[in-house]
């Protein structure tokens, strides 16, 4: 994918950030992301010159490329935790900046999304976890790269292997819960105790049935008749 902007990076070089995201749901739309996302490092700084649009180990973030770089550390395989990328962020453009990002890429994931809710198949037997890929240009503005079905779960660190053991956990605890076997008939509701590392990114049967009890709570002089937040993280 080729993004129309200017990225360099942090410290010279490119990078982009893998996140997860489970749809247990199309219609209602009902998605789920996991706050253990990484980031994936070039090995070689970026450099715009026409000589280096060929140089793979400067442009594509992919570890399946950057792991044969002569500069590839095994020891971490090029990558941060999203949680170290905000806290990076929070200290060198502030927390108010850091906030926006990320609530714009979620925004990103809830529009793309809503985008295709009217095409998907949205069988009650059926989920799936999606690999996301968003690139931050200097301007710290998110750009969607892609949308990966069924992302691969392979590791290159221990790190990721236990942040992947801990996302088939956390999975199977939503659409799974208690570990009993899936019932079509199951609204697909989970207790907030099911979550793990995911958070409820949005849930349009929740937010129909919330904007439906507050108003019938306003009617009753129980509640203001303010408009109810609608479900976005």
């Amino acid at each position: 994918a080729v993004v129309s902007t200017q990225s360099t990076g942090i410290g010279g070089k490119k990078y982009d950030l893998r996140l997860y995201v489970l749809v247990t749901s199309y219609r209602p739309l009902k998605a789920y992301i996991y706050d253990l996302g990484f980031c994936r490092f070039c090995t070689v700084k970026y450099n715009s010159s026409v000589s280096e649009l060929d140089n793979m180990f400067v442009h594509l973030t992919n570890v399946s490329i950057q792991k044969h770089g002569e500069d590839y550390n095994e020891k971490h395989g090029g990558k941060w935790t999203v949680n170290n990328l905000a806290m990076y962020l929070e200290h060198t453009h502030g927390r108010e900046v850091t906030e926006r990002l990320f609530d714009e890429i979620n925004w990103i994931i809830v529009h793309s999304l809503k985008a295709v809710q009217g095409v998907m198949a949205s069988d009650k037997h059926c989920f799936e976890c999606y690999g996301y890929d968003v690139i931050i240009d200097d301007n710290l503005k998110p750009w969607l790269i892609e949308v990966n079905a069924s992302p691969s779960l392979t590791s290159t660190t221990a790190a990721d292997r236990i942040m992947k053991y801990s996302l088939i956990d956390d999975v199977l605890k939503i659409v799974c819960p208690n570990g009993e076997i899936p019932d079509p008939r199951w609204n697909k509701v989970p207790s907030k105790d099911a979550y793990g590392q995911f958070d409820l990114l949005i849930d349009e049967e929740l937010a129909v049935h919330e904007q439906q009890d507050t108003r019938s709570r306003g009617v009753s002089g129980r509640l203001s008749r303010s408009r109810p937040q609608q479900q976005w993280k």
